[in-house]
């Protein structure tokens, strides 16, 4: 019974923590957006306007490899749990 509170309770921390880096990591990549843009204008070579060129982005972002990283904050906890009872046992 401990074993499944603790998994539960490990589980929400783990979700919790999920959504930060998500969040701290999608702000970080809009500004890094926002500031190519701003530069792109003055070099006067931009083609879209600053919200279409963020939006699109942000939406590479989405299907991208580096966003499917963050699900590492599950797995390397979990094998690290497992592996210490492993170990322990």
């Amino acid at each position: 019974m401990q074993f499944i509170r603790f998994a539960v309770v490990g589980f929400g921390l783990l979700t919790g923590l999920y959504w930060l880096v998500s969040i701290y990591s999608r702000s970080v990549r809009r500004e890094r957006l926002e500031d190519a843009w701003e530069a792109l204008e003055k070099a006067e070579q931009a083609q879209t306007s600053r919200d279409r060129f963020v939006m699109e982005g942000l939406e590479r972002y989405q299907n991208g490899f580096r966003r499917k990283l963050i699900l590492l904050v599950y797995v390397i906890p979990t094998l690290a749990v497992a592996v210490l009872i492993y170990v322990i046992n």
